[in-house]
Protein backbone atom coordinates (compact mmCIF):
# COMPACT_ATOMS: atom_id res chain seq x y z
CA UNK A 1 0.00 0.00 0.00
CA UNK A 2 1.44 3.23 -0.99
CA UNK A 3 2.69 5.91 1.46
CA UNK A 4 0.14 8.37 2.67
CA UNK A 5 0.04 11.79 3.84
CA UNK A 6 -3.05 13.59 5.94
CA UNK A 7 -3.39 17.36 5.59
CA UNK A 8 -5.64 19.79 7.79
CA UNK A 9 -6.69 22.12 5.87
CA UNK A 10 -8.72 25.66 7.28
CA UNK A 11 -11.63 26.56 5.12
CA UNK A 12 -13.26 30.17 4.99
CA UNK A 13 -16.29 30.97 3.32
CA UNK A 14 -18.86 28.05 4.32
CA UNK A 15 -22.35 28.89 5.72
CA UNK A 16 -24.22 25.83 5.79
CA UNK A 17 -23.77 21.91 5.08
CA UNK A 18 -24.34 22.27 1.45
CA UNK A 19 -20.78 24.35 1.36
CA UNK A 20 -19.63 22.03 3.57
CA UNK A 21 -20.34 19.45 0.95
CA UNK A 22 -19.52 21.36 -1.81
CA UNK A 23 -15.57 21.78 -0.30
CA UNK A 24 -15.97 17.77 0.09
CA UNK A 25 -16.88 17.17 -3.62
CA UNK A 26 -13.90 19.40 -4.79
CA UNK A 27 -11.34 18.04 -2.48
CA UNK A 28 -12.19 14.76 -3.56
CA UNK A 29 -11.75 15.18 -7.28
CA UNK A 30 -8.22 15.83 -6.69
CA UNK A 31 -5.92 13.44 -8.05
CA UNK A 32 -4.30 11.55 -5.04
CA UNK A 33 -6.89 11.90 -2.75
CA UNK A 34 -7.91 8.84 -0.81
CA UNK A 35 -10.59 10.03 1.53
CA UNK A 36 -12.12 13.44 2.50
CA UNK A 37 -14.00 15.01 5.84
CA UNK A 38 -15.39 18.44 5.95
CA UNK A 39 -16.60 19.99 9.56
CA UNK A 40 -18.73 23.28 8.87
CA UNK A 41 -18.72 23.46 12.89
CA UNK A 42 -14.80 23.87 13.40
CA UNK A 43 -14.47 24.98 9.25
CA UNK A 44 -11.57 22.35 8.82
CA UNK A 45 -11.18 19.61 5.79
CA UNK A 46 -9.41 16.84 6.95
CA UNK A 47 -7.62 14.98 3.49
CA UNK A 48 -6.21 11.86 3.42
CA UNK A 49 -3.81 11.70 0.05
CA UNK A 50 -0.93 10.06 -1.70
CA UNK A 51 2.31 10.61 -0.33
CA UNK A 52 3.01 12.78 -3.67
CA UNK A 53 0.25 14.86 -3.57
CA UNK A 54 1.25 18.96 -3.82
CA UNK A 55 -0.83 20.61 -0.91
CA UNK A 56 -1.58 23.40 -3.11
CA UNK A 57 -3.67 21.57 -5.72
CA UNK A 58 -5.99 21.14 -2.91
CA UNK A 59 -6.35 24.67 -2.13
CA UNK A 60 -6.38 25.32 -5.51
CA UNK A 61 -9.39 23.31 -5.91
CA UNK A 62 -11.13 24.97 -2.71
CA UNK A 63 -10.62 28.23 -4.18
CA UNK A 64 -12.83 26.83 -8.02
CA UNK A 65 -15.25 25.78 -5.50
CA UNK A 66 -15.56 29.37 -4.21
CA UNK A 67 -14.03 29.13 -0.99
CA UNK A 68 -10.84 30.00 0.72
CA UNK A 69 -8.12 27.63 2.26
CA UNK A 70 -4.80 27.60 3.82
CA UNK A 71 -2.18 25.04 5.01
CA UNK A 72 -2.51 24.44 8.96
CA UNK A 73 -0.97 27.05 11.32
CA UNK A 74 -0.17 26.56 14.72
CA UNK A 75 -2.66 26.91 17.23
CA UNK A 76 -1.29 30.37 18.31
CA UNK A 77 -1.59 31.62 15.41
CA UNK A 78 -5.18 30.48 14.28
CA UNK A 79 -6.26 31.98 17.95
CA UNK A 80 -4.65 35.25 17.07
CA UNK A 81 -6.78 34.84 13.55
CA UNK A 82 -9.67 34.18 15.29
CA UNK A 83 -9.35 37.12 17.67
CA UNK A 84 -8.61 39.86 14.70
CA UNK A 85 -11.97 38.41 12.82
CA UNK A 86 -14.17 38.62 15.43
CA UNK A 87 -13.07 42.36 16.37
CA UNK A 88 -13.34 43.07 12.73
CA UNK A 89 -17.03 41.34 12.78
CA UNK A 90 -18.19 43.48 16.21
CA UNK A 91 -17.33 46.93 14.79
CA UNK A 92 -19.10 45.68 11.16
CA UNK A 93 -22.25 45.07 13.06
CA UNK A 94 -21.79 47.77 15.23
CA UNK A 95 -21.65 50.41 12.67
CA UNK A 96 -24.48 48.48 10.54
CA UNK A 97 -26.47 48.96 13.77
CA UNK A 98 -25.67 53.00 13.97
CA UNK A 99 -26.48 53.39 10.14
CA UNK A 100 -29.92 51.48 10.26
CA UNK A 101 -31.18 52.43 13.42
CA UNK A 102 -32.17 56.09 11.84
CA UNK A 103 -33.85 54.51 9.14
CA UNK A 104 -36.01 52.35 10.83
CA UNK A 105 -36.39 54.88 13.93
CA UNK A 106 -39.61 56.58 12.06
CA UNK A 107 -41.69 53.37 11.94
CA UNK A 108 -41.03 52.15 15.70
CA UNK A 109 -42.44 55.73 16.60
CA UNK A 110 -45.23 55.59 14.57
CA UNK A 111 -47.17 53.47 17.03
CA UNK A 112 -47.02 55.73 19.20
CA UNK A 113 -48.20 58.83 17.33
CA UNK A 114 -44.99 60.21 16.04
CA UNK A 115 -44.77 60.59 12.42
CA UNK A 116 -42.28 61.58 10.13
CA UNK A 117 -39.85 60.32 7.50
CA UNK A 118 -36.72 61.44 7.01
CA UNK A 119 -35.35 63.19 3.63
CA UNK A 120 -34.63 60.48 1.05
CA UNK A 121 -30.93 61.78 0.14
CA UNK A 122 -30.13 61.21 4.26
CA UNK A 123 -31.63 57.47 3.56
CA UNK A 124 -29.69 56.44 0.33
CA UNK A 125 -26.69 58.70 2.35
CA UNK A 126 -27.04 56.65 5.58
CA UNK A 127 -28.01 53.09 3.40
CA UNK A 128 -25.42 53.53 0.89
CA UNK A 129 -22.52 52.54 3.04
CA UNK A 130 -24.69 49.68 4.87
CA UNK A 131 -24.81 48.21 1.21
CA UNK A 132 -21.48 48.34 -0.37
CA UNK A 133 -19.21 48.76 2.53
CA UNK A 134 -20.32 46.92 5.70
CA UNK A 135 -21.91 44.41 2.60
CA UNK A 136 -19.33 43.98 0.30
CA UNK A 137 -18.55 40.30 1.57
CA UNK A 138 -22.23 39.14 1.06
CA UNK A 139 -21.14 40.21 -3.29
CA UNK A 140 -17.65 39.16 -3.20
CA UNK A 141 -18.87 35.68 -2.10
CA UNK A 142 -22.10 35.70 -4.21
CA UNK A 143 -19.41 36.28 -6.91
CA UNK A 144 -17.98 33.35 -5.97
CA UNK A 145 -20.51 31.12 -5.57
CA UNK A 146 -22.11 32.04 -9.23
CA UNK A 147 -18.53 31.70 -10.59
CA UNK A 148 -18.29 28.25 -9.08
CA UNK A 149 -21.54 27.57 -10.53
CA UNK A 150 -23.07 27.23 -6.65
CA UNK A 151 -25.32 29.39 -4.58
CA UNK A 152 -25.34 30.26 -1.12
CA UNK A 153 -26.94 32.35 1.94
CA UNK A 154 -24.75 35.20 0.92
CA UNK A 155 -25.84 35.06 -3.10
CA UNK A 156 -29.53 35.34 -1.54
CA UNK A 157 -28.49 38.38 0.84
CA UNK A 158 -26.98 39.73 -2.13
CA UNK A 159 -29.78 39.41 -4.42
CA UNK A 160 -32.88 40.65 -1.90
CA UNK A 161 -30.53 43.61 -0.52
CA UNK A 162 -30.05 45.17 -3.89
CA UNK A 163 -33.84 44.72 -5.11
CA UNK A 164 -34.70 46.90 -2.22
CA UNK A 165 -31.77 49.33 -2.43
CA UNK A 166 -32.73 49.44 -5.95
CA UNK A 167 -36.09 49.93 -6.01
CA UNK A 168 -35.64 52.65 -4.02
CA UNK A 169 -33.34 55.10 -5.55
CA UNK A 170 -35.31 54.38 -9.05
CA UNK A 171 -38.72 55.48 -6.70
CA UNK A 172 -36.41 58.30 -5.49
CA UNK A 173 -35.16 60.00 -9.04
CA UNK A 174 -38.25 59.29 -10.88
CA UNK A 175 -40.79 60.70 -7.94
CA UNK A 176 -42.43 63.59 -8.84
CA UNK A 177 -41.63 67.03 -7.44
CA UNK A 178 -42.72 67.78 -4.18
CA UNK A 179 -43.70 64.37 -3.11
CA UNK A 180 -42.56 61.41 -1.11
CA UNK A 181 -42.16 58.22 -2.50
CA UNK A 182 -42.27 54.88 -0.59
CA UNK A 183 -38.66 53.56 -0.19
CA UNK A 184 -36.95 50.75 1.37
CA UNK A 185 -33.82 51.63 2.47
CA UNK A 186 -34.28 50.81 5.58
CA UNK A 187 -35.29 47.32 4.71
CA UNK A 188 -31.91 46.51 2.93
CA UNK A 189 -29.82 48.10 5.59
CA UNK A 190 -31.86 46.14 8.51
CA UNK A 191 -31.50 42.56 6.67
CA UNK A 192 -27.88 43.04 6.28
CA UNK A 193 -27.66 43.91 9.70
CA UNK A 194 -29.15 41.41 11.22
CA UNK A 195 -27.22 38.77 8.98
CA UNK A 196 -24.21 40.19 10.58
CA UNK A 197 -25.39 39.96 13.69
CA UNK A 198 -25.86 36.04 13.00
CA UNK A 199 -22.05 36.71 11.89
CA UNK A 200 -20.93 38.04 14.92
CA UNK A 201 -22.87 35.52 16.87
CA UNK A 202 -21.52 32.43 15.06
CA UNK A 203 -18.06 33.58 14.87
CA UNK A 204 -18.15 34.54 18.81
CA UNK A 205 -19.22 30.97 19.51
CA UNK A 206 -16.70 29.14 17.44
CA UNK A 207 -14.15 31.27 19.10
CA UNK A 208 -15.19 30.20 22.65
Amino acid sequence: MPDTTTFDLPISGMTCASCAGRVERALAKVPGVNSVTVNLANERAHVDTAAHTDPQTLIDAVSRAGYGATLSQDRHAEADQKARHLHHERWALLLAILLALPLVLPMLLSPLGVHGMLPAWLQFALATPVQFILGARFYVAAWKAVRAGAGNMDLLVAIGTSAGYGLSVYQWLHAAPGTTPHLYFEASAVVIALVLLGKYLESRAKRY
